[in-house]
């Protein structure tokens, strides 16, 4: 079984459906409202977990939810080490509209520190796959690379949000998975796997480009890039090559956009074993 360690913040996100998004201060009225937990390195745990990696998580947690989002790990059979703080914990709101775009602001919360890096070390040793993401700081993602590199763990960086990426990562990261809108500073470097959306993705060192299957009418984009960095991932890490990790990645998040929301809408285990083995019958 593939191993793959993740280190992100979780905290909880609010989902409101809209017809059409705000034009000015406009107040505009939602259809529904639901909850669920969430955070870039929660998500992508969550999907290298339903593609069948052992998965190893690492976060800050504030004051409220600290069983909530350990109950909710345990279910996904994810190993967590949730650092207890005493700052508010993350919360993101996500505005959709008909189209399934998505308007998101997030309020970071409570934040590790490279000295909570050191806790996970076991973690990242035991990996083949250390995976990371910008939503914790730059000092954090260097300690966690620090010690990938001192075991010889292979290190795959989501840039998101985007920001301008230390010299240090961009030499030391195995690679990248930005979207088409955080290549700043990875023009030339040809360890990148750059995902458009419903035109696939652009695997940068072959100049292959993977297509998207169309799985059905886009409901929610929300997630879909966490989705395909948690199965491409445990792909990877099976042992399987670039491509076919990111064509199952392709199909795992062109799946999630038919459903709403961000966790809830990632494959479960049995249909990621159903997107694999479709994948092989195909070869």
């Amino acid at each position: 079984m593939s191993k793959i360690a993740v280190i992100g913040i979780i905290g909880n996100s609010v989902f409101l459906p809209v017809e059409r998004f705000h034009e000015g201060g406009e107040t505009v009225e939602a259809s529904s409202v639901h909850f669920e937990p969430g955070g870039k390195g929660f998500n992508q745990a969550v999907a290298a977990a339903r593609c069948g990696a052992e998965v190893y998580f690492l976060a800050a947690v504030g004051r409220e939810y600290r069983r909530d989002f350990s109950e909710f790990l345990d279910n996904e059979k994810i190993s967590h080490t949730l650092v207890f703080k005493e700052d508010s914990t993350a919360f993101a709101a996500i505005v959709t509209d008909k189209s399934g775009s998505n308007h998101v602001t997030v309020y970071q919360g409570t934040q590790l520190s490279p000295d909570d890096v050191l806790l996970f070390e076991e973690k990242i040793k035991n990996a083949d796959i250390l995976l990371l993401n910008n939503e914790v700081s730059e000092e954090v993602n260097i300690a966690a690379i620090k010690i990938a590199k001192e075991y010889g763990i292979k290190c795959i960086l989501n840039p998101a949000p985007a920001r301008v990426t230390d010299n240090f990562i961009l030499d030391s990261v195995d690679l990248f998975t930005p979207n088409e809108h955080e290549t700043l500073g990875l023009e030339d470097n040809k360890n990148v796997v750059v995902t458009l959306g419903k035109k696939g993705c652009l695997i940068k060192s072959t100049g292959e480009l993977i297509p998207t299957v169309n799985s059905g009418k886009t409901v929610d984009t929300t997630g879909a890039g966490d989705t395909f960095n948690g199965v491409l991932c445990a792909m990877l890490a099976n042992g399987n090559s670039i491509a076919k990790s990111a064509r199952i990645a392709n199909k795992a998040a062109s799946v999630g956009v038919t459903r709403k929301y961000a966790v809830s809408s990632i494959p479960q285990n049995y249909e990621m074993k159903e997107i694999i083995e479709c994948e092989a019958n195909n070869k």
